[in-house]
């Protein structure tokens, strides 16, 4: 058995990963003695929220810039982190989060943007280039993309290029790491490939899906990441990283079927199959959304290998060397089925998604709403059924009329929504920020109150709250629907969606309080068999 392997089956996958405490990765202290600080654009994104528990155990003192704070509060690092809440598309938000710092990490990607996304990641990369300027930063670190020159580029790879021009052309040292596909458990290229090899025995794709590929293992990212500020020479370039397989995406989904023990896949080359009309077929097989999918289908369209390893001359490998693509699908694996996603795609909020909390009092400010409000009384302690409403969503599912639901998530993704299928993180644990198959966390205070906001595509804004509250010996459920509808089509919506409401939300409360009542229950004594003597 190699070290991955007893690693996935014990649950100690840290022996794969970079702890951040490594000598050869550990802070280097200021010539004052003082510790290093690292700000960090993108802290609660896929990378970032990886990144940021390293750095703390490399002795880096971190500063995390967000647009809100309750998502970066509810990370495990939260306490041990400088929490400023500003958006990097503000220059004088970057430029106060970068007073005193470092090395800051751009680990921002506008992926799901929508159509302007090329004008905020050049807007983000100006700030990020004028802050490090006037503030004295010691060295920048930005997260580009693998890309072959002399090509005319995808839109986002061509974004991704843009901005690590304009970092290099500021004076501030920069160091652009130029990954490809990025593998790990979360991670959306990992989930697509997962996704599709798992779904479909034969693949009908375009030609240009049998264009080389260059992957690279989170864990191989987050060495190249960590050991960046250790660079001590004025070092301003573009340098590529990747693993050590170049890959077709077939031959990437084939991998994977063998590690998840699969037959191989075929993969059947459509001419015809245009990257749009992909990213919504992709959409709709997976659960990344085509608003995620469609840069990544369009990166395909390239030879997106390492040029040169010139990497090395200034970060040496891992010691026990880069990971290769099975390896790294292997550990992925593995943390899935330990439930030990660190973080995930699915945690990222989409551009189409209302990110303003429910008003506290929405009729007293003149607002139309729509509200369904229900409640019963359970012999269930309050515990048991907290624990009810927390496992909801994702392979538990809702509680009540599966088909319905799975009707409403397959209508959202054909109106280029998230769909049920995004799941959740985590089985057993929930975080305010997290997402929630059509839902994300707003609010959770433990053991009361889960506010969940819809992310669905609805003519309105939408709530869904879930709370517990002692009663007696027992407890009291309470659930409550809330909609404000936008204009005469958020109120025919609501109309249309009454009849459903009755089955779904009254099953919901039933099938809670049901399941929490018989998880409280004291098991029965077994009483012994009278024909069995029994002893002492």
């Amino acid at each position: 058995m190699t070290g991955d392997e007893e690693a996935t089956r014990t649950g100690s996958v840290a022996f794969s990963t970079p702890a951040g405490s490594e000598e050869y990765l550990r802070a280097r202290p200021n010539p004052d003695g003082s510790a290093p600080r690292a700000l960090v654009l993108g802290g609660t994104g896929y990378v970032g929220g990886r990144l940021i528990p390293r750095l703390l155990a490399g002795g880096y003192r971190v500063r995390v810039l967000t647009r809100t704070r309750e998502r970066a509060s509810a990370a495990a690092w939260a306490d041990r982190v400088e929490i400023l809440v500003g958006d990097a598309s503000d220059r004088d938000a970057v430029l106060e989060a970068a007073a005193s710092v470092d090395v800051l990490y751009h680990l921002l990607h506008s992926m799901s943007s929508g159509a302007h996304f090329a004008e905020a990641d050049r807007r983000i990369a100006r700030n990020v280039a004028r802050a490090a300027d006037e503030q004295g930063v010691r060295r920048v670190i930005y997260l580009g993309g693998l890309h072959p020159e002399h090509e005319r580029l995808s839109p986002h790879l061509a974004s991704r290029r843009e901005v690590g021009e304009i970092l290099l052309g500021a004076s501030t040292p920069a160091l652009v790491l130029q990954a490809g596909v990025i593998i790990g458990s979360g991670s959306a290229s990992f989930e697509m490939v997962r996704h599709l090899t798992e779904v479909l025995p034969v693949m009908p794709a375009p030609r240009w899906v049998r264009n080389f590929i260059q992957p690279i293992a989170i864990r191989d990212v987050l060495h190249y990441l960590l050991a960046a500020p250790r660079i001590d020479a004025e070092l301003n370039a573009a340098l590529d990283i990747g693993g050590p397989d170049v890959l077709r995406y077939g031959q990437m989904m084939n991998g994977y079927a063998v590690e998840a023990g699969l037959p191989q896949r075929r993969i059947a080359s459509l001419p015809v199959l245009t990257p749009k009309l992909a990213s919504h077929w992709v959409g709709l097989v997976t659960p990344v959304p085509r608003q995620i999918a469609r840069p990544l289908v369009e990166s395909l369209q390239h030879d997106c290998v390492m040029r040169n390893h010139d990497i090395d001359a200034w970060i040496p490998p891992p010691p026990e060397g880069l990971t290769g693509y099975r390896r790294a699908v292997r550990l992925a694996l593995g943390r899935i089925e330990l439930d030990e996603v660190e973080t995930s795609w699915v945690d990222a909020r989409m551009p189409s998604a209302p990110s303003d909390p429910m008003p506290s009092d929405p009729e007293w400010a003149g607002r139309t709403v729509f509200v369904d409000a229900r409640r019963k009384t359970s012999a269930a302690d309050p515990a048991a059924v907290w624990r009810s409403i927390t496992q909801i969503g994702g392979a538990t599912g809702w509680y009540s009329a599966p088909v319905l639901w799975a009707l409403r998530g397959f209508l959202d993704r054909c109106l280029g929504g998230v769909g049920l299928q995004r799941g959740r993180r985590s089985r057993a644990r929930l975080a305010a920020g997290d997402a929630l198959d059509v839902w994300r966390v707003e609010t959770l205070v433990p053991e009361r109150l889960l506010r969940l906001r819809a992310e669905m595509r609805v003519p309105g804004e939408a709530w869904l709250e879930l709370g517990v509250e002692p009663q007696g010996t027992g407890s009291t459920y309470r659930q409550r629907a809330v909609f404000f509808p936008r204009g005469l089509s958020g109120r025919l919506y609501w109309l249309a969606m009454l009849p459903f409401h009755g089955l779904i939300f009254s099953g919901m409360v039933n099938r809670i309080v049901t399941r929490s009542e018989a998880e409280s229950a004291p098991e029965p004594r077994s009483q012994p068999d009278s024909a069995t003597p029994t002893s002492g």
